[in-house]
């Protein structure tokens, strides 16, 4: 199996990227060629008759009255200033409207991104070997055809343009003067909208052709498409060991808050659920700690240790772990049974709560001052 007939996949968003800053995307220049001759059509439309008829006026007060004037440096001066400025007026504009239709043809075809690593100097474009293997590949064939129709089609469109050219009574019986500069303007017109016509269908055919060129090089392979989300995602090793000790911290802060917990409800062997309940803090039981087996085991431990109270149910121990979230108050729907369990502590443990509030005074100043320790270190 051949290396292009096993890229079977589309390319990732960080292939296409990396392409596009390098340049390799489609686009044709035929295209910025049609944005321009649109642009020079619609100032033809909109201004071309307003300067024409201002240079009308120029020549007409120029060469209809040279009996009038002395021709000296002066008066020459003060003519030719008048024409060019006239003309710059028309000229100026123009070529400005025709550089932003161009940059715009050029930021549609690259999304309007830039690629700088294109612009980047590269030895292997002054091969000669590489040069000649690009005019005789597939795409210099494409190329060599798009040139020909792009010729065939402007020579139609001059030789159709002569024809009806050279069939204008100008050319063969007297006319009015003004009839010149008509004339001028619908021949300009007509060939502008002809060139836009066939440029655009032959750019349209060789951008899409372009597109799909560019789309079937950057296809990858499986592998080549696994190795990229491999490095995108990290070592798979780094990962595991990224999420062992987020499991580590997590188990170190909840054992930590286990003897500020109002109770310990248990399984009584394979669940262990630490819970505390603050009035007028609290809208409800809030999960400090919860673990299975052996984490659940250390829980009760501690618990024990800090003479924390301990309560044996099964149902409730399993649904608090099931669906309680550490650091969240817990369901609902458990509110009454931990109701229940609360209320049986407190009328049995009194001593207990009365110590508990200085703990977790305690408890709270300890954590302010790791988190200031912490933030001083950083």
């Amino acid at each position: 199996m051949s290396e292009q007939s096993s890229k079977t996949e589309q390319p990732t968003e960080k292939r296409l990227r990396e392409a596009h800053a390098e340049g390799q995307f489609a686009r044709v220049p035929d295209l910025n060629v049609v944005f321009i001759l649109i642009a020079a059509a619609m100032m033809f439309l909109f201004t071309a008759k307003e300067y024409t008829s201002r240079i009308a006026g120029i020549s007409v007060g120029l060469f209809g009255q040279l009996g009038k004037y002395a021709l000296n440096p002066d008066s020459m001066s003060e003519w030719v200033s008048t024409s060019v400025m006239t003309m710059l007026g028309f000229v100026v504009p123009m070529g400005a409207v025709c550089a932003l239709a161009s940059i715009l043809a050029g930021g549609l075809q690259s999304r309007f991104r830039l690629s700088p690593k294109a612009l980047e100097p590269k030895l292997s474009r002054l091969n000669p070997a590489k040069g000649f293997s690009r005019v005789f590949s597939a795409q210099g064939w494409v190329k060599l055809a798009t040139d020909s129709a792009k010729l065939a089609v402007v020579g139609m469109i001059v030789w159709s343009a002569l024809k009806k050219i050279m069939a204008d009574p100008l050319f063969y019986t007297p006319v009015a003067p003004y009839r010149l500069g008509s004339f001028i303007y619908d021949t300009a017109l007509t060939l502008i909208w002809r060139f836009v016509l066939a440029l655009g269908c032959v750019g349209a055919f060789n951008y899409v052709y372009q597109l799909r060129r560019i789309q079937k090089e950057l296809m990858m392979s499986k592998q080549e498409v696994k190795e990229e989300n491999r490095s995108a995602e990290g070592d798979p090793h780094v990962r595991m060991a990224r999420r062992q000790m987020a499991r580590r911290l997590m188990q170190k802060q909840m054992l930590s808050a286990v003897p500020t917990a109002d109770v310990v409800v248990t399984n009584p062997t394979h669940f262990a659920v630490a819970l505390k309940y603050e009035r007028g803090a609290d809208k409800a039981p809030v999960v400090l700690a919860k673990g299975e087996r052996l984490f659940a085991r250390r829980i009760k431990e501690l618990a024990a240790n800090h003479q924390v109270p301990m309560i044996e149910n099964k149902p409730v121990a399993r649904m608090l772990f099931k669906y309680g979230r550490v650091g969240h108050p817990i369901p609902t729907e458990l509110y009454q049974a931990v109701a229940d369990i609360l209320a049986f502590v407190y009328r049995t443990h009194r001593l207990y709560f009365h110590e508990l509030k200085r703990r977790r005074d305690e408890f709270q100043r300890a954590q302010t001052n790791e988190r200031t320790a912490k933030s001083n270190l950083e």
